[in-house]
Protein backbone atom coordinates (compact mmCIF):
# COMPACT_ATOMS: atom_id res chain seq x y z
CA UNK A 1 0.00 0.00 0.00
CA UNK A 2 0.96 3.23 -1.18
CA UNK A 3 1.10 6.38 1.31
CA UNK A 4 1.08 10.12 0.47
CA UNK A 5 3.14 12.68 1.02
CA UNK A 6 1.84 13.02 4.89
CA UNK A 7 0.84 9.83 6.48
CA UNK A 8 -1.19 9.13 9.65
CA UNK A 9 -0.30 5.81 10.95
CA UNK A 10 -2.69 4.90 13.38
CA UNK A 11 -2.09 1.74 16.18
CA UNK A 12 -5.86 0.43 17.30
CA UNK A 13 -5.54 -0.30 21.14
CA UNK A 14 -4.96 -3.32 22.24
CA UNK A 15 -6.94 -6.11 23.12
CA UNK A 16 -8.21 -6.29 26.74
CA UNK A 17 -5.99 -9.26 27.36
CA UNK A 18 -2.44 -6.56 26.26
CA UNK A 19 -3.62 -4.03 28.88
CA UNK A 20 -1.56 -2.90 31.24
CA UNK A 21 -1.78 -4.31 34.84
CA UNK A 22 -3.99 -0.78 35.63
CA UNK A 23 -5.78 -2.00 33.15
CA UNK A 24 -5.78 1.35 30.74
CA UNK A 25 -5.28 0.52 27.08
CA UNK A 26 -2.44 1.90 25.26
CA UNK A 27 -3.39 5.36 23.39
CA UNK A 28 -3.17 5.72 19.39
CA UNK A 29 0.55 6.27 18.01
CA UNK A 30 0.58 9.00 15.10
CA UNK A 31 3.48 8.86 12.77
CA UNK A 32 3.78 12.14 10.67
CA UNK A 33 6.25 12.28 7.51
CA UNK A 34 7.52 15.73 5.48
CA UNK A 35 7.85 15.27 2.23
CA UNK A 36 11.21 15.90 -0.04
CA UNK A 37 12.87 12.02 -0.78
CA UNK A 38 11.02 8.98 -0.88
CA UNK A 39 11.92 5.63 0.45
CA UNK A 40 11.23 2.30 -0.57
CA UNK A 41 10.99 -0.70 2.13
CA UNK A 42 8.34 -3.46 2.89
CA UNK A 43 6.23 -2.33 -0.40
CA UNK A 44 5.67 0.97 1.45
CA UNK A 45 6.72 4.64 -0.04
CA UNK A 46 7.31 6.40 2.59
CA UNK A 47 8.27 10.20 1.89
CA UNK A 48 11.18 11.84 4.17
CA UNK A 49 12.50 15.58 4.58
CA UNK A 50 16.09 15.69 3.65
CA UNK A 51 17.57 18.99 5.41
CA UNK A 52 20.35 21.27 3.13
CA UNK A 53 23.51 20.74 3.68
CA UNK A 54 24.91 23.74 5.86
CA UNK A 55 28.10 23.46 4.85
CA UNK A 56 27.91 23.11 0.89
CA UNK A 57 29.54 25.95 -1.03
CA UNK A 58 27.98 28.63 -2.90
CA UNK A 59 30.22 30.91 -5.12
CA UNK A 60 29.06 34.62 -5.10
CA UNK A 61 29.72 37.42 -7.16
CA UNK A 62 31.72 38.88 -3.93
CA UNK A 63 34.47 36.31 -4.16
CA UNK A 64 37.36 37.22 -6.46
CA UNK A 65 39.37 34.36 -7.84
CA UNK A 66 42.90 35.44 -8.42
CA UNK A 67 44.76 33.70 -10.75
CA UNK A 68 47.95 33.97 -13.39
CA UNK A 69 47.70 33.81 -17.35
CA UNK A 70 49.56 31.85 -19.46
CA UNK A 71 49.35 34.33 -22.07
CA UNK A 72 49.80 37.79 -20.90
CA UNK A 73 53.01 37.63 -20.37
CA UNK A 74 54.51 40.31 -22.54
CA UNK A 75 57.48 42.02 -20.65
CA UNK A 76 57.68 39.49 -18.20
CA UNK A 77 61.35 37.89 -17.55
CA UNK A 78 62.45 34.84 -16.40
CA UNK A 79 66.22 33.05 -15.16
CA UNK A 80 67.22 29.34 -15.19
CA UNK A 81 69.59 27.84 -13.46
CA UNK A 82 70.62 24.57 -14.80
CA UNK A 83 72.73 21.99 -12.92
CA UNK A 84 75.92 20.65 -15.00
CA UNK A 85 75.83 17.35 -13.11
CA UNK A 86 73.88 14.53 -14.83
CA UNK A 87 73.60 16.82 -17.65
CA UNK A 88 72.34 13.82 -19.82
CA UNK A 89 69.14 14.90 -18.31
CA UNK A 90 69.31 18.44 -17.37
CA UNK A 91 69.97 19.17 -20.67
CA UNK A 92 66.55 18.16 -22.09
CA UNK A 93 64.97 19.54 -19.07
CA UNK A 94 65.71 22.69 -20.07
CA UNK A 95 65.20 22.36 -23.83
CA UNK A 96 61.39 21.24 -22.67
CA UNK A 97 61.63 24.46 -20.65
CA UNK A 98 62.93 26.76 -23.50
CA UNK A 99 60.38 25.54 -25.88
CA UNK A 100 57.70 25.98 -23.74
CA UNK A 101 59.00 29.54 -23.18
CA UNK A 102 58.81 29.65 -26.89
CA UNK A 103 55.66 28.09 -27.06
CA UNK A 104 53.75 30.89 -25.07
CA UNK A 105 55.09 34.13 -27.10
CA UNK A 106 58.07 34.57 -24.02
CA UNK A 107 60.70 36.27 -26.33
CA UNK A 108 64.40 34.51 -26.19
CA UNK A 109 65.84 37.91 -25.15
CA UNK A 110 63.62 37.93 -22.23
CA UNK A 111 65.01 34.54 -21.01
CA UNK A 112 68.35 33.91 -19.35
CA UNK A 113 70.36 30.64 -18.40
CA UNK A 114 72.94 30.04 -15.80
CA UNK A 115 74.70 26.99 -15.46
CA UNK A 116 76.61 26.26 -12.42
CA UNK A 117 78.13 22.91 -11.27
CA UNK A 118 75.74 20.66 -9.49
CA UNK A 119 71.88 20.62 -7.88
CA UNK A 120 73.57 21.59 -4.60
CA UNK A 121 74.53 24.98 -6.05
CA UNK A 122 71.43 26.29 -7.81
CA UNK A 123 69.69 28.03 -4.36
CA UNK A 124 72.44 30.31 -4.19
CA UNK A 125 72.11 31.13 -7.39
CA UNK A 126 68.94 31.27 -7.34
CA UNK A 127 68.38 33.97 -5.25
CA UNK A 128 70.84 36.25 -5.90
CA UNK A 129 69.01 36.06 -9.41
CA UNK A 130 66.19 36.76 -7.46
CA UNK A 131 67.95 40.06 -5.47
CA UNK A 132 68.71 41.20 -8.81
CA UNK A 133 65.08 42.43 -9.91
CA UNK A 134 66.15 41.57 -13.58
CA UNK A 135 63.42 38.54 -13.34
CA UNK A 136 59.89 38.29 -12.62
CA UNK A 137 60.72 34.57 -11.95
CA UNK A 138 63.63 31.99 -11.67
CA UNK A 139 63.17 28.50 -13.26
CA UNK A 140 65.77 25.71 -11.00
CA UNK A 141 66.72 22.92 -12.99
CA UNK A 142 68.53 19.80 -11.93
CA UNK A 143 68.82 16.06 -11.53
CA UNK A 144 69.74 14.10 -8.49
CA UNK A 145 69.67 10.45 -8.90
CA UNK A 146 70.22 8.19 -5.68
CA UNK A 147 73.41 6.02 -4.74
CA UNK A 148 75.06 3.74 -2.96
CA UNK A 149 75.52 6.49 0.17
CA UNK A 150 73.55 8.81 1.93
CA UNK A 151 74.38 11.65 -0.45
CA UNK A 152 71.50 11.50 -2.74
CA UNK A 153 69.48 12.01 0.51
CA UNK A 154 71.49 15.61 1.96
CA UNK A 155 72.20 16.74 -2.00
CA UNK A 156 68.07 16.42 -2.31
CA UNK A 157 67.15 17.77 0.97
CA UNK A 158 68.94 20.44 -0.08
CA UNK A 159 68.09 21.65 -2.86
CA UNK A 160 64.46 21.87 -1.83
CA UNK A 161 64.85 23.54 0.99
CA UNK A 162 66.91 25.70 -0.44
CA UNK A 163 64.79 26.63 -3.86
CA UNK A 164 62.13 27.42 -1.29
CA UNK A 165 64.47 29.89 0.48
CA UNK A 166 65.99 31.25 -2.72
CA UNK A 167 62.16 32.91 -3.11
CA UNK A 168 61.51 33.44 0.18
CA UNK A 169 64.44 35.65 0.83
CA UNK A 170 64.66 37.11 -2.82
CA UNK A 171 63.36 40.87 -1.79
CA UNK A 172 66.43 43.07 -2.40
CA UNK A 173 68.23 44.73 0.79
CA UNK A 174 67.81 48.79 -0.10
CA UNK A 175 71.96 48.81 -1.34
CA UNK A 176 71.53 46.20 -4.34
CA UNK A 177 68.55 48.02 -5.38
CA UNK A 178 68.93 49.09 -9.82
CA UNK A 179 68.38 52.32 -11.22
CA UNK A 180 65.51 50.84 -13.33
CA UNK A 181 62.49 49.48 -11.41
CA UNK A 182 60.10 50.32 -13.87
CA UNK A 183 58.79 46.72 -14.34
CA UNK A 184 60.20 44.96 -12.02
CA UNK A 185 58.46 44.24 -8.53
CA UNK A 186 59.63 44.67 -5.79
CA UNK A 187 58.24 41.72 -3.79
CA UNK A 188 59.61 38.38 -3.74
CA UNK A 189 60.14 36.30 -6.89
CA UNK A 190 58.94 33.27 -7.42
CA UNK A 191 61.66 30.06 -7.69
CA UNK A 192 60.10 27.08 -9.42
CA UNK A 193 61.43 23.55 -8.30
CA UNK A 194 62.50 21.61 -11.38
CA UNK A 195 65.05 19.09 -9.78
CA UNK A 196 64.64 15.93 -10.34
CA UNK A 197 65.16 13.37 -7.52
CA UNK A 198 64.97 9.88 -8.53
CA UNK A 199 65.90 6.47 -7.37
CA UNK A 200 67.37 5.65 -11.05
CA UNK A 201 68.66 6.76 -13.86
CA UNK A 202 65.73 5.61 -15.70
CA UNK A 203 63.59 7.20 -13.54
CA UNK A 204 65.43 10.36 -14.19
CA UNK A 205 65.27 10.25 -18.26
CA UNK A 206 61.57 9.43 -18.33
CA UNK A 207 60.91 12.65 -16.79
CA UNK A 208 63.45 14.31 -19.19
CA UNK A 209 61.46 14.17 -22.32
CA UNK A 210 60.32 10.58 -22.10
CA UNK A 211 57.16 8.58 -21.43
CA UNK A 212 56.40 10.60 -18.04
CA UNK A 213 56.50 13.67 -19.99
CA UNK A 214 58.91 16.80 -19.49
CA UNK A 215 59.33 18.39 -15.94
CA UNK A 216 61.16 21.15 -17.09
CA UNK A 217 58.73 21.79 -19.59
CA UNK A 218 56.07 21.92 -16.72
CA UNK A 219 58.48 24.22 -14.32
CA UNK A 220 58.17 27.12 -17.10
CA UNK A 221 54.71 26.85 -17.06
CA UNK A 222 54.64 27.14 -13.83
CA UNK A 223 56.71 30.33 -13.67
CA UNK A 224 54.80 31.81 -16.31
CA UNK A 225 51.87 31.40 -14.32
CA UNK A 226 53.35 32.45 -11.02
CA UNK A 227 55.73 35.83 -12.49
CA UNK A 228 51.87 36.56 -14.03
CA UNK A 229 50.16 36.02 -10.83
CA UNK A 230 52.76 38.23 -8.71
CA UNK A 231 52.92 41.16 -11.49
CA UNK A 232 48.60 41.10 -12.16
CA UNK A 233 47.31 40.67 -8.85
CA UNK A 234 49.94 40.61 -5.84
CA UNK A 235 51.87 43.47 -6.21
Amino acid sequence: MALNLKTLVNHAPLSSSRQDIHGVSPKPTSISFSNSSCLQGFGTQIATHRKKDPFSFQQTAAVRHLTGSLTHNEGLRFAVVVARFNEIVTRPLLEGALETFKKYSVKEEDVDVVWVPGSFEIAVVAERLGKSRKYHAVVCIGAVVRGDTTHYDAVANSAASGVLSAGLNSVPACGLLPENLASVPLEGVPCIFGVLTCDNMEQALNRAGGKSGNKGAEAALTAIEMASLFESHLK
